[in-house]
């Protein structure tokens, strides 16, 4: 699978500019497709859905249309599709939405290495009477050692909480490995999965998470996200909208205020574009194609990351943290790294001269930053790459960040 990068490159505004954005987990750049379906629907069918007259049946229809086209995305069934502003949000809405269930004594894993968003809205059922057990990595290698999740489940477990790659590692977690230990003690699985999405084609029928969430605006679209839930599972939660909302209206009992419904048609275009990358390459229409569509993304990005991880592995005062590995299987293009005793602050700061945009810190990933005492250096450098960016990007950041080693 290949990619003719101008084609893809000419999809996409902003990379027509002087700068190179590699902080791409952070939020991609926006393809044009996505901002003329905002535009269009802001200006036509700006109106409440639901009612009898024709521009709110057009609006009501294309809502549906993005609950369709990320079935399609996810494979999975329209009704088991929730929108929302961000994966933090939605993460928010199913953690309220679980207060019926979780009782005084039961039990939910957490992981170390996730971001905050799958973090923090769990610890909140503390309170509640809910014991919180930790499932942390290994402090040199980051992994996380799924005989160690054997040994936190007991018969009180609830839930499991992950990330399918991590926003500081690219690390990808075997999910549907951890699927089957966590369905076979009998609890239910969470997985974010911004740090993913973005890189690799999503199935959620293999995967057999329960909830899977990430958000579009990692994916070339809007500030805007998407969850999705077995039906029969949505179906158990509690509704979090108004009292007059039963339990079996799904998925609108978990969109309190309704979602954003420009953002909701504008991230059809998302779809459409990885489905038109697979079609480019021989792909039949729907599913097949962005099966494809993504094979030829996680192409271009591997041979990206095996770029950088060449040059990092020339110097020997930088450590990256989590695998070193560019093989597609074993991480996403998203590669931290530290350099000896150095200010991740004042390496990125110098990358800044040659307009490419990286960033350091903690990526609201604080807990794994914190407990391996990453905080001394302004916590990690990271560079974010996705399949848009270029070899030729990447030989100038390469240019940048020598003088700065």
């Amino acid at each position: 699978m290949t990619l003719d990068l101008d084609f893809v490159r000419a999809q996409f505004p902003a990379l027509q500019g002087e700068w190179a954005y590699m902080d791409n987990a952070g939020g991609s750049q926006v393809l044009r497709r996505v901002a003329d379906r905002v535009f269009d629907y802001l200006l036509t069918t700006n109106v409440q859905t639901g009612a009898s007259y024709e521009p709110s049946r057009v609006s009501t229809e294309r809502v549906s249309q993005s609950r369709t086209a990320f079935a399609r995305f996810m494979n999975c069934d329209p009704g088991e599709i929730v929108m929302g502003a961000s994966t933090t949000a939605l993460i928010r809405y199913l953690s309220e939405s679980m207060v019926g269930r979780l009782q005084p004594g039961d039990e939910i894993i957490l992981t170390n290495t996730d971001h905050e968003a799958n973090i923090g809205p769990w610890l909140k059922h503390e309170a509640r009477g809910v014991v919180i057990r930790w499932w942390r990595c290994d402090p040199e290698t980051f992994e996380l050692d799924l005989g160690d999740l054997k040994g936190l489940m007991t018969e009180r477990t609830k839930l499991v909480c992950v990330t399918h790659a991590s926003n500081i590692l690219g690390t990808i977690n075997p999910i549907r490995q951890i699927a089957d230990i966590v369905h076979g003690g009998g609890a239910e699985l969470c997985v974010d999965a911004v740090a993913y999405a973005p890189h690799r084609a999503i199935d959620v029928k293999a995967l057999d998470a329960d909830y899977y969430i990430f958000s579009v605006y990692k994916v070339f679209g809007p500030h805007h996200a998407v969850m999705f839930g077995k039906r029969e599972k949505l179906l158990e939660l509690d509704n979090i909208y108004h009292y007059f909302f039963d339990k079996g209206r799904v998925p609108h009992k978990l969109e309190p205020g309704n979602i954003n419904y420009e953002c909701a048609f504008g991230s059809i275009g998302a779809v459409d574009y990885v489905e038109e990358l697979g079609a480019r390459d021989g792909a039949a229409p729907g599913r097949a194609s962005v099966e494809v569509g993504f094979a030829a993304i996680a192409e271009q990005e591997r041979a990206l990351t095996a770029q950088l991880m060449d040059f990092l592995a020339s110097r020997n005062s930088v450590r990256v943290i989590g695998r070193t590995s560019s093989a597609i299987a074993d991480r996403v293009s998203t590669v931290s790294f530290t350099v000896g005793e150095e200010s991740s602050k004042r390496i990125v700061e110098a990358v800044d001269k040659a307009q490419v945009g990286i960033r350091y810190g903690d990526f609201y990933a604080k807990r794994i930053v914190e407990e391996h005492g990453l905080t001394r250096t302004d916590g990690v450098v990271r560079v974010s790459m996705v399949h848009y960016n270029t070899a030729a990007e990447l030989n100038r950041l390469i240019a940048a960040l020598e003088p700065a080693l």
